[in-house]
């Protein structure tokens, strides 16, 4: 099979995977929706019948589950869309944006079932519970967790924010129905009404569930530091080649779940021509798409001394200086020029200092060593484990 033929095979799998995605999404949270509107039909029923907050407020919690499914939905729907001149780079980050609404959707119901829990406390009504009721809280509770179970496993199998936050709080539903069904059987045998207070705690796990949420997407939509198992195997793959000495300065950047554009530095001999550098740069990023859907859009290249041993000594020297500072996390990129007199190379540095106070530091300390040299450091960002 050709190149080209393996290239265009790659897309179409890649494309499969990207609509198959969406298709788990869009049924795992159609699933979730009629689940959820039968639950807060029923339980909105017992709570009125029975006049009972904690069950109200229960079934107005499955409400708000199900409108956060249809915005998922809405938002894988949109971030499956193909890029086009306007967004070249797709439109994936739209599901980062729907799981800022559907935090925010949880968070206004959980406010609102506070405000109306400590109206409940300020003005008792006593509670009426059958066992109908009991018996619908009791299914209610099974029905969620095993709803919660999974929506939280599609949502890991195809790397879902939204998907994963709504299995969490499905299971975290059942676990505040079971607390209203336990306050429902306290207040039928010994009389004592837990409503309002049950209430208020369902309140508050439904206030900080929200906060989470937004808390994670928005990292997602500043930008978190990149996933450590991906940048592993991307390095693996570069470095698999022969002529590859080391990876460096790998930046995945996210455009949506599983969307990720990359650029890198790879090491190569001093004796490599251009003609090789440009064959081996096609065949990795071929390579790094081919098993990781990551895009490398850019890879630059260090050059290392082949033949020169007064280079290598100067190389230790300089590397055992540079890393003695605790700040100072990897060199790489080094090249010693020995008739010109120049030294080049690049430092990760921690986020412990400032780059222009470690580059003086750096710069000190090398030139003490080599006075002679010119010597130029470049800073690197520690953006990837």
């Amino acid at each position: 099979m050709s190149n080209d033929n393996k290239g265009n095979k790659d897309s179409k799998d890649i494309s499969n995977l990207v609509v198959d995605r969406e298709k788990t999404i869009v049924r795992t949270s159609i699933i979730g929706i009629i689940a959820n509107v039968f639950l807060a039909a029923f339980k909105a029923a017992v709570g009125i019948i029975s006049n009972s907050i904690a069950v109200t407020l229960d079934a107005v919690n499955n409400l708000s589950d199900a409108l956060s499914s249809v915005i998922t939905i809405i938002g894988a729907k949109l971030g499956a869309k193909k890029p086009d001149k306007k967004h070249p780079l797709g439109y994936g980050r739209i599901e980062y944006l729907s799981s800022m609404i559907v935090a925010a959707i949880v968070l206004y119901a959980g406010i609102t079932s506070l405000v109306e829990s400590v109206k409940k406390i300020i003005h008792p009504e006593a509670a009426d519970y059958g066992m109908v009721s009991l018996i619908i809280i009791a299914v209610a509770i099974i029905v969620k967790l095993l709803l919660g179970a999974y929506v939280k496993k599609q949502g890991e199998k195809v790397n879902s924010g939204a998907l994963v936050a709504s299995g969490k709080d499905a299971s975290f539903d059942a676990i505040l129905s079971a607390s209203v069904l336990a306050s429902a059987i306290v207040f039928l045998i010994w009389g004592i009404s837990l409503e309002a207070y049950v209430g208020v705690i369902i309140s508050i796990v439904i206030i900080k569930a929200g906060i989470e949420m937004m808390i994670e997407t928005l990292n997602d939509i500043i930008g978190q530091r990149g996933e450590a198992e991906m940048a592993k195997k991307v390095r693996a793959l570069v470095t698999e080649e022969p002529e590859v000495r080391g990876a460096y300065d790998l930046t995945l950047f996210n455009y949506g779940p599983d969307k990720y554009y990359g650029s890198l530095h790879m090491e190569l001999p001093d004796t490599t021509t251009v003609d090789e550098v440009d064959v081996l740069t096609r065949k990795i990023q071929l390579k790094v798409f081919r098993e990781t859907g990551v895009i490398l859009t850019g890879i630059g290249v260090y050059s290392y001394n082949t033949s020169n041993a007064e280079a290598a000594e100067i190389r230790n020297a300089v590397q055992k200086t540079i890393l003695s500072n605790e700040w100072a996390l990897q060199m790489h990129g080094f090249y010693a020029d020995t008739v010109n007199k120049t030294l080049r190379f690049d430092v990760v540095l921690s986020f412990d200092i400032e780059s222009e106070e470690a580059l003086g530091i750096m710069q000190k300390q090398v030139q003490d060593l080599y006075p002679e040299y010119e010597i130029t450091i470049f800073p690197d960002v520690d953006v990837t484990d």
